[in-house]
């Protein structure tokens, strides 16, 4: 069971951050899929204009948010020639769960058991939620049982603003000078598509967009979209044997032909990769079939795709008066490629955790971050934690104690630059 962190440094952030995690989670900034504009949303430049202000308040005085809805900011170094770092946390939160009206609740010094939220009938039971064994001694925040909280990721947008307020106010910490950028849209695979790289200007960056205390990643799924439009025959259902193919019904079978013991999220751990159907819509005309495919091995995962196709092809040929037409959509690769011939990156995020007296826990993610894209931009951008579970659900929760850890892991991460 781990005990609540108290390190003086961790301590010292604690309450900034938890005033700025409440403030930024009451902002809605669920992203869209199918986005006509950067950002998908409008409250993700709600939340990106009191941010630049914030950074601008605490003394970055370049702060800003551009027509993309990105912000950018520069905290200058203490230290002469470091390199430039970068911090980034992303602004939207997912549309999987319901995300207007987040009304965060903070539960100080949670003694185990049950945790019943007030709507919905939502319930946080260790029984079911492991984690929740470990957080005895913890202040937990949650949202109040209807939406998501928003921990993924505005516990690493507080966690990064927290840090970066603390390092300004304290100038004789040693730092080199520290990039700052919040993305929008990396819930739907855009967090990085129109980052600017070279005017970010940083010799390599870290995402707070993790989980559990601990946790250092710089390996992620690699992620194929593959969308599947069919087109049906329609007629009036009174006149139509041997004339009616139902568009949602041929989608149906691609679906119903999909493994359902393997190769499943719910079937799968540890480095197993998965086909997983996330929408079906339609009618007897059209319909439209959304999945997404993972896998850490590039091999395995074209193979993944290639089930995929013979399913679709087989269903097809088994309907030929309907129009089946399958598209892949390369997202995100596996970033361990692009980072693991840079010792440093690692090394110092490894000097910065024992700093805290933390052991890294160097699982990969099952998903994928920003730093997965920008990695393969030429940024390497391993993920750190930021005391955030059960994100997209509305079970979503967060450890105070784990945030501020991952603030002040922060901290010292811009130390252990200085000596590089």
């Amino acid at each position: 069971m781990a005990a609540p962190y108290s390190s003086p440094l961790a301590q010292a952030l604690s309450e900034d951050l938890l005033a700025r995690f409440l403030r930024y989670v009451q902002v809605q900034t669920q992203s869209k899929p199918d986005r006509e504009r950067s950002p998908s949303t409008p409250g993700q430049l709600e939340l990106g204009r009191l941010l630049a202000a914030e950074l601008e308040a605490i003394g970055l005085a370049d702060a800003e948010l551009d027509e993309h809805g990105y912000v950018y900011a520069t905290l200058p170094a203490t230290v002469a020639d470091a390199p430039v770092i970068g911090l980034i946390a992303h602004l939207d939160t997912s549309p999987d769960a319901p995300g207007a009206g987040v009304a965060p609740i903070v539960h100080r010094d949670y003694q185990a058991g049950v945790i019943e939220l007030p709507r919905a009938g939502t319930r946080l039971d260790p029984e079911t939620m492991p984690r929740l064994r470990g957080m005895v001694g913890h202040d937990i925040v949650t949202a109040s049982g209807d939406t998501l909280l928003g921990a993924d990721d505005k516990a690493g947008v507080a966690a990064i603003m927290a840090a970066v307020a603390h390092l300004a106010a304290h100038p004789e910490l040693p730092r080199p000078t520290l990039r700052i950028a919040f993305t929008p849209d990396e819930e739907i695979g855009h967090g990085a598509t129109l980052f600017d790289i070279p005017r970010f200007g940083a010799r390599c960056a870290y995402t707070l967009d993790g989980s559990r205390r601990g946790e250092l990643q710089d390996e992620s799924f690699s992620a194929i979209e593959v969308r599947i439009d069919v087109a049906g025959v329609g007629v009036h259902p009174g006149t139509a044997k041997g004339k009616l193919v139902s568009a949602l019904m041929v989608a149906a079978e691609i679906v119903a032909g999909l493994p359902k013991d393997r190769l499943t999220p719910a079937t799968t751990s540890g480095r197993e990769g998965f086909i997983h159907p996330t929408m079906l819509e339609g009618g007897t005309e059209r319909a439209h079939l959304r999945l997404i495919v993972r896998d850490f091995d590039e091999q395995l995962l074209a193979g993944h795709v290639a089930l995929l196709r013979e399913i679709t092809d087989r269903v097809s040929a088994a309907n030929p008066a309907a129009r089946v037409e399958l598209q892949e959509i390369r997202q995100y690769r596996n970033m361990r490629a692009y980072i693991e011939h840079d010792q440093d990156v690692i090394a110092a995020a490894v000097e910065a955790y024992a700093a805290e007296g933390l052991e890294p826990i160097r699982e990969p993610i099952r998903g994928g971050t920003d730093g997965s894209r920008l990695s393969e931009m030429g940024l390497p951008t391993p993920n750190i934690f930021d005391g955030g579970h059960e994100y997209h659900s509305l079970r979503e929760f967060a450890s105070l104690q784990d945030m501020a850890c991952a603030a002040a892991v922060v901290v010292r991460l811009a130390e252990a630059w200085t000596r590089r």
